[in-house]
């Protein structure tokens, strides 16, 4: 029973970072020591789903049944009840307090980097010159304006929706982000809580074709290419901490902070969100060597 609270929680947890512009359900996943689990499990539902197309019907019920759902039941709740708990608070915090949350935010994957990084085995100058290529292309990615689209149309959504979704499950790279540069991300929030079933009914459907084609790719290269798959996603997390800065103008620029800043809570909100992670880091290391 408790293994399944935990696991609940470890889900509200990486769907309350899929609302949050700059955070990565993915970069929660790592920190929660689920992330290659999570990973393994979502590719064995694709190859379910495939069996299911080509009309085995054996093949896909084997699949589904050897699927490890005390662990994924409890994580999918926990994931897609996030939206519905949090949205409405998430962006009446981010709009009234967008300093301090920043910091909290900033701080937790601050203390989250070492996981990836020890997972790395052979550390050479390639893996170093990938990891900075990405995190340089997360920086910029992160430096892009957002845009606003009042009535996105539904193959907009759709291909919006694949994009996030793929976005979602790298570490460092947030999938509300994306829905930012794409101009859809306030309407998403609008449809989940004024409950419009045909803009989500459309967002999950593309979500599903993003996750499925994504998640295929992403085992690969973790099962073939695992060291330079792992440094990548450091950067990725490095070059992301730029849209967590806590003080940016309006149009995204970097900025210090003023007089008028609440420099010391912004400071002590990083520390607290460093704090947590590191305990989970410390946990998961700890976890790894014994």
């Amino acid at each position: 029973m408790l293994q399944t609270v935990k696991d609940f929680l470890f889900g509200l947890g990486i769907g309350i970072a899929n609302v949050i512009p700059g955070v990565s359900g993915g970069t929660m996943a790592l920190i929660f020591g689920i992330y290659e689990r999570v990973l393994r499990a979502a590719g064995d539902g694709v190859q379910a789903g495939m069996a299911l197309l080509r009309g085995d019907f054996k093949g896909f019920l084997g699949r589904v049944t050897d699927l490890p759902w005390r662990f994924l039941g409890p994580l999918a709740i926990g994931i897609l009840a996030a939206p519905f708990l949090g949205a409405s608070l998430l962006s009446d915090l981010l709009e009234t307090r967008p300093q301090l949350m920043r910091g909290l935010f900033f701080g937790l994957i601050v203390g989250s980097l070492p996981i990836p990084w020890v997972r790395i085995k052979q550390r050479d100058a390639v893996k170093l010159a990938l990891l900075v290529l990405a995190a340089v292309a997360a920086f910029g990615l992160s430096a892009l304006p957002a845009r606003v689209t009042d009535d996105p149309g539904l193959w907009f959504v759709f291909g919006s929706a694949m994009l996030a979704i793929s976005a979602m499950v790298l570490p460092g790279v947030s999938g509300a982000y994306v829905l930012l540069i794409l101009g859809i991300y306030q309407a998403t929030l609008l449809a989940l809580e004024s409950l419009d079933v045909v803009f989500i009914a459309v967002f999950a459907g593309g979500a599903a074709v993003g996750l499925a084609a994504f998640t295929v790719l992403l085992n690969w290269l973790l099962e073939h290419r695992h060291d330079a798959t792992m440094a990548v996603l450091v950067g990725l997390m490095i070059g992301s901490l730029r849209a967590l800065w806590p003080w940016l103008s309006q149009d995204g620029a970097l900025m210090m902070p003023g007089p008028q800043d609440s420099v010391g809570l912004v400071v002590i909100a990083g520390l607290a969100g460093l704090a947590v992670t590191g305990v989970l880091t410390w946990w998961e290391l700890r976890r790894k060597a014994g």
